[in-house]
C-alpha cells in the first residue's frame, strides 16, 4: 500500500513542477518587458541622473518630452473671464493677505484651467469642461457670498438659527409624518442634535421583493446578478460640509429582508467618515458574546433570533418533553423571528446610550452598536430613512435644549493661549497648509490644541494655517469669519467649497507658502491628519538641500478607475496611468516646485484634475522634466488610519486626535484606534 501511495504521488509532483514552471516563465517574460520602465521610475525616485521620471510614456515605453502632454506647449491657453481679477485683495508688498491679519478679506484668486490638447483633440471643441464650469460657478457664487456677508451681522445668527442655543430653537421633541417626509426628501431635521437618553420611533412598512440587477452578487449566485431584494436603511448623519461631498454617516442601521449576499435576513449597522465606510458590523440571528468587552451598556451586540432558511434546533420534541417531565434547571430559550417582514408594520426605536445605540424593534433589543469614529451625538442633525419601506410617522423624543455650538465648553476654548501667533519675518523651514471646511470646528480645535503645540512652531521654525473655501449658509459662513479674526490662523478661500475642486485649495497652499512666508519646504495636509513634526523634519533633514524633494507616500503606475463611486471619464483623464503621485492626506514639496506651480498659475497655464493628489503629481513630473526632483518615498505617511511608528496619521477623529497628543506627550506615539 505505501509502495502504492508513492507511486501516485509522482505525476502529481511532476505536474505540479511543470505549473510552477509555466508561472515563472510568464514572471520573466512580464519583468523583461516591464523592465525599463521599472527601471527609469526607481531610478527617479533614488534620484539618480540616469533617468527621469518625467519621461514616463503612455504606454510605458520611453518617449521624447515632446510626445508628453506638456503644459509649456499647450495652445489651449484662455483665461477665465474674471471681473473681479482686478479687484484681488493684496498687502502693501505685494503678498497675499491672510484672514488672521485686520480686516478679514478672503483669497479672491482665480486658478486655472485644464489645458491639455488631448482634450481638445476628444472633445473637438472649445468650451469649458465640467470642472471649469463648476470652479467658475464656486468663484461668482463665492465672492457674492463674501459680499453678503461683508454686510450681515453676527447677532443676527440668532433670530433665524439655533447657532445661540435659545431653548425655544431646540425642540425638546419632533414629530413628522410620512407626508411630510416625503417632501423632506425623506430627511428629518434635527436641529441640535442628540443627547443621552434621546429616542427615535421609526413606524413603517417594508414593501414586498422586488427583481434587482445586483452585479456585485454574481459571484454569489453562481452568475446570475438578478436577484430578489427588500431592504431600506435608517441613517443618522450629521452636516455637509462641503458641496459633492456626502454627509457623514454617523449610523447607517440597514434591515436587508431579501437579497443581501449571504442569503438570509441580516441587520447590518456601520459608519461613513469623510465618505470612507467602516468596518460593516452584522446582525445575522446568531447571538453575540456575552463578554464584558462586547457588551455595549450591558447588552449585547446582536440578539438571537430564529430564521426560516436556517434550522438548527437542539433538542428533539420527545428530548424536550422528557426534560420537562423529569424537571429541568433552566427556563426554555425564548426564540424571535427576524423582526422585520415584506408587509407587515413595525415600531423601530434607537435610543442613545451611554456607550452606543440601541435598537428595538416591537418592543424588543434587537441589537446595540457601540460610538465610533469620536461622533458625538450632537452631531446627528438629521434623520434619512431610504429604500424599500412606506414610512408613516417618525417621533423624536428626549432631544438637547441648547445649542451645541454654544456649549460653556465650547466658548472656554475661545482662549488666548490657542491663538496663533504672527507669520515671522525671518525664513522657516517648513510652511503646513492644512485643507480644512467651514463648519469642521471641532478638528480645527484638536489641531491647534495638540500638534500646533510643538516645540517647532513655538519657535517659529514651522508655521501652520488652515485653507477654508465658503459654505453656501451665510450664517456658518458668519462663524468662521469670526473664528478666523479670533484666531489668526484662517485663510479664507472666496469660492463655494466643492469636494471636486480641492485643488484650488492646493494652488492656494502653494502661493501662500512662497509668498507669504519663506519657506523651504511646503506641506500639505487635512484637518483631520495627525503630524509628528520632529520626525517629518528630521525626514527633510535627510535630504540634500539643494535637490528639489516630493516626499509622501507615494503611488506608482496607477490606473484610473473608470467605473464606481470614484470613476474617472476619458475625456476626464486620457492617459491609461496616473504619474507618480504621493497620497493626498500630507504629502511635502520643496520652495522651487512650489513657485513653479505659482507661476504656472499666473500665467494660467495649469493642468487641473479634480483629484488634488493626481493634480500635485502631474505639476512635479513636468517640473521633473527639466530638473531634477528627489521622490521620496514612506508607507509611515499613513492613507488610512495610523500605524506603528506614524509620521503622520490619517481619518483622526477629534477624540483620537487628543489620544495621539496625549500619547506622544509621554514619548510614545502609539495609535488610538478606538472600536
Amino acid at each position: 500500500m505505501k509502495r502504492q501511495k508513492v507511486d501516485l504521488s509522482v505525476p502529481k509532483r511532476f505536474r505540479l513542477s511543470y505549473f510552477l514552471l509555466v508561472l515563472a516563465i510568464l514572471y520573466l517574460g512580464f519583468i523583461a518587458f516591464k523592465f525599463p520602465e521599472l527601471l527609469e521610475i526607481a531610478s527617479g525616485l533614488s534620484g539618480e541622473d540616469s533617468y527621469s521620471v518625467g519621461k514616463v510614456g503612455l504606454d510605458g515605453e520611453g518617449v521624447s518630452k515632446g510626445s508628453v502632454i506638456s503644459i509649456q506647449k499647450d495652445t489651449f491657453h484662455r483665461k477665465l473671464e474674471d471681473n473681479h481679477n482686478q479687484d484681488v485683495q493684496l498687502m502693501s508688498d505685494g503678498k497675499l493677505l491672510e484672514s488672521g491679519s485686520q480686516p478679514i478679506r478672503p483669497l479672491k484668486h482665480r486658478y486655472g484651467r485644464i489645458t491639455n490638447d488631448s482634450l481638445v483633440g476628444i472633445n473637438r471643441t472649445s468650451e469649458l469642461s465640467e470642472l471649469e464650469r463648476m470652479a467658475d460657478e464656486a468663484w461668482t457664487l463665492g465672492l457674492k457670498a463674501w459680499e453678503e456677508l461683508e454686510n450681515y451681522d453676527i447677532v443676527d445668527i440668532s433670530e433665524n438659527t439655533a447657532l445661540e442655543g435659545k431653548p425655544e430653537s431646540c425642540p425638546s421633541w419632533i414629530a413628522t409624518s410620512g407626508e411630510d417626509l416625503v417632501t423632506r426628501d425623506n430627511v428629518t431635521f434635527l436641529p441640535c442634535g442628540l443627547a443621552a437618553g434621546s429616542s427615535i420611533t421609526v413606524v413603517g412598512t417594508p414593501h414586498y421583493a422586488h427583481r434587482e440587477f445586483v452585479p456585485q452578487l454574481a459571484k454569489f449566485r453562481n452568475g446570475n446578478p438578478m436577484v430578489m431584494v427588500s431592504q431600506f436603511s435608517v441613517e443618522l448623519q450629521g452636516l455637509k460640509s462641503v458641496e459633492g461631498e456626502a454627509p457623514p454617516k454617523i449610523l447607517h442601521l440597514n434591515p436587508r429582508m431579501r437579497g443581501d449576499w449571504s442569503r438570509r435576513a441580516v441587520i447590518e449597522h456601520n459608519t461613513c467618515y469623510r465618505m470612507q465606510w467602516g468596518k460593516s458590523h452584522r446582525c445575522d440571528g446568531s447571538p453575540s458574546e456575552k463578554d464584558e468587552h462586547f457588551l455595549v451598556d450591558g447588552h449585547k451586540r446582536c440578539e438571537k433570533w430564529m430564521s426560516s432558511d436556517v434550522i438548527d434546533p437542539k433538542e428533539s420534541k420527545t428530548t424536550s418533553w422528557f426534560k420537562r417531565f423529569i424537571g429541568r434547571k433552566h427556563k426554555p430559550e425564548l426564540l424571535w423571528p427576524f423582526p422585520f417582514a415584506e408587509g407587515k408594520m413595525f415600531i423601530l426605536t434607537i435610543r442613545a446610550g451611554i456607550e452606543g445605540y440601541h435598537i428595538n424593534v416591537g418592543g424588543r433589543h434587537v441589537s446595540s452598536f457601540p460610538y465610533r469614529m469620536g461622533f458625538t451625538l450632537e452631531d446627528a442633525t438629521g434623520l434619512a430613512v431610504q429604500g424599500d419601506v412606506d414610512v408613516h410617522f417618525i417621533y423624536v423624543t428626549s432631544l438637547p435644549i441648547t445649542h451645541p455650538s454654544f456649549s460653556p465648553q465650547q466658548v472656554l476654548e475661545m482662549s488666548a493661549k490657542w491663538k496663533a501667533s504672527p507669520l515671522p519675518k525671518k525664513p522657516i523651514r517648513l510652511f503646513i497648509g492644512v485643507l480644512s471646511a467651514t463648519n469642521h470646528f471641532a478638528e480645527r480645535m484638536a489641531v491647534r490644541k495638540t500638534w500646533m503645540q510643538s516645540p517647532e512652531i513655538k519657535s517659529s521654525n514651522v508655521v501652520v494655517r488652515f485653507f477654508v473655501a465658503l459654505s453656501q449658509r451665510k450664517e456658518v459662513n458668519a462663524v468662521l469669519k469670526k473664528e478666523a479674526a479670533y484666531f489668526g490662523d484662517i485663510v479664507i478661500l472666496s469660492f463655494l467649497d466643492r469636494y471636486e475642486l480641492v485643488v484650488l485649495k492646493t494652488i492656494a497652499i502653494c502661493e501662500y507658502g512662497v509668498q507669504n512666508v519663506t519657506a523651504a519646504y511646503i506641506m500639505k495636509c487635512d484637518d483631520d491628519t495627525f503630524v509628528r513634526l520632529d520626525v517629518v523634519l528630521k525626514q527633510i533633514e535627510a535630504i540634500a538641500p539643494e535637490k528639489s524633494l516630493y516626499m509622501g507616500n507615494l503611488n506608482l503606475l496607477h490606473r484610473p478607475l473608470r467605473r464606481g463611486k470614484w470613476a474617472v471619464s476619458f475625456e476626464e483623464w486620457p492617459e491609461e496611468i496616473y504619474p507618480p503621485y504621493a497620497n493626498g492626506p500630507a504629502y511635502i514639496i520643496s520652495n522651487d516646485i512650489a513657485r513653479f506651480v505659482g507661476d504656472q498659475h499666473a500665467n494660467q497655464g495649469l493642468r487641473l484634475f479634480k483629484m488634488e493628489d493626481v493634480s500635485m503629481g502631474m505639476w512635479v513630473q513636468q517640473f521633473n522634466s527639466s530638473q531634477q526632483v528627489q521622490y521620496s518615498h514612506n508607507w509611515k505617511f499613513c492613507q488610512y488610519g495610523c500605524m506603528q511608528g506614524y509620521y503622520t496619521a490619517h481619518y483622526q477623529s477629534p477624540r483620537q486626535m487628543y489620544c495621539l497628543g496625549a500619547h506622544l506627550a509621554k514619548g510614545r506615539p502609539f495609535c488610538c484606534n478606538f472600536r
